[in-house]
């Protein structure tokens, strides 16, 4: 969950938005890091320790100008980790400060919104005045906000997460990617359980669909991070997952549960399946699938009972923590798969090509697995 995106949403008092805009040497947080500053809260961390105080400070003094001030619009600042912060880190970052207005919310609701589809977006930030932010796509195509400067380069180097830009002028820009978490789980059933575990993982790097066909069972607040699918036929929903999504089943029906563990085991690309149930429960669900022509090797994918070994606990939230766990763990290894994946084409492309240009054609060539 990006608590700072959401908290933009939920709290109408005044606030500022800090930004991690770029780390030169060792940081306490990447580029892209974001921190919410109200009067009297903070949302989400940009690492912590006195970078962190220090942003506060800034930001609340921001927030006691009067909004006509540019100083309490925009800010950016250097902040040299180990000679002036006395932290052990020892790099340099750049801090991009923004004033969030009411004329705000319109892209950060299409950001939340691409986000929620799991598609990537990237924002410009002008530094030097107090303009509104513009937002794009991922291919550069203008979503919402101001045109594009004409004088700043239109194409986007998606390799950077966050770049500082300057025009003819001399005027600085905030370059800002707004990427999707890779992670998506499909989970059927919002029972106890299921609830327990969309909780679990409000604030986790993952898209969650949460799939049921009783819509009243929903919570009436979902955390950022969760789209509902209210639908009688969650079935259709499996046919158009995109390869690598992993998936949970947990509905309050046996047969409804067994239907939905046929479709997932046909499909061909599986990030992880997991069934709630006892050895009782896979060793019948095994038989009835073998015959309806699920091969052993199918089976052998379900995860059934779920959950880390050793935790045997009932209570809905027992069971969320141990299954978020177990997903964590399969999900991280997932991604040092891709790495090595990356790492092995790099190689394979050969060392005559320049480093860019190898890069690029490792990246194109990994496009399907890392969009996984």
């Amino acid at each position: 969950m990006k608590l700072w995106l959401n908290a933009i949403a939920s709290q109408s008092i005044p606030k500022i938005l800090v930004t991690v805009a770029t780390v030169l040497g060792s940081g306490p947080r990447e580029p892209g890091a974001k921190m919410l500053v109200t009067a009297d809260e903070l949302f989400d961390t940009i690492g912590g320790g006195h970078l962190e105080m220090k942003a506060t400070e800034i930001s609340r003094s921001m927030l006691a100008m009067p909004e006509s001030e540019l100083a309490a619009q925009r800010r950016y600042e250097r902040f040299p980790l180990g000679p002036s912060l006395g932290q052990c880190c020892g790099g340099v970052v750049h801090l991009a400060f923004e004033r969030v207005q009411a004329d705000s919310l319109t892209y950060l609701n299409c950001l939340n919104q691409c986000w929620r589809l799991g598609q990537d977006s990237w924002r410009l930030l002008a530094l030097d005045s107090a303009q509104a932010p513009t937002l794009c796509d991922a291919n550069g195509t203008h979503l919402t906000g101001p045109a594009w400067p004409t004088d700043l380069p239109v194409q986007i180097d998606t390799n950077t997460p966050c770049q500082v830009l300057t025009d003819t002028a001399g005027q600085r820009w905030l370059l800002d990617s707004c990427l999707a978490y890779r992670a998506h789980l499909m989970l059927f059933g919002a029972g106890h359980v299921g609830a327990a575990i969309a909780r679990a993982m409000a604030e986790l790097p993952c898209r969650i669909t949460w799939v049921d066909e009783r819509e009243d069972m929903f919570p009436t607040r979902l955390a950022a991070n969760v789209t509902v699918e209210a639908t009688d036929t969650p079935e259709a929903l499996i046919a158009k997952a995109a390869p690598g999504t992993s998936f949970l089943v947990l509905t309050h029906s046996h047969a409804l549960d067994q239907k939905l563990s046929e479709y997932i085991l046909r499909l061909p690309d599986v990030g992880w399946f997991g069934l709630i149930g006892s050895q009782t429960k896979r060793v019948q669900f095994e038989r009835r699938l073998r015959e309806r022509g699920i091969p052993a090797t199918r089976l052998n994918d379900m995860v059934c009972p779920i959950g880390l070994p050793g935790i045997h606990g009932k209570q809905p939230a027992v069971i969320a923590a141990s299954v978020v766990a177990q997903l964590l763990q399969v999900w991280e290894e997932h991604e040092i798969h891709q790495q090595k994946e990356l790492s092995r084409v790099l190689a394979r492309i050969g060392a005559d090509v320049s480093a860019s240009n190898r890069e690029k054609r490792a990246l194109d060539e990994c496009h399907s697995l890392a969009k996984r």
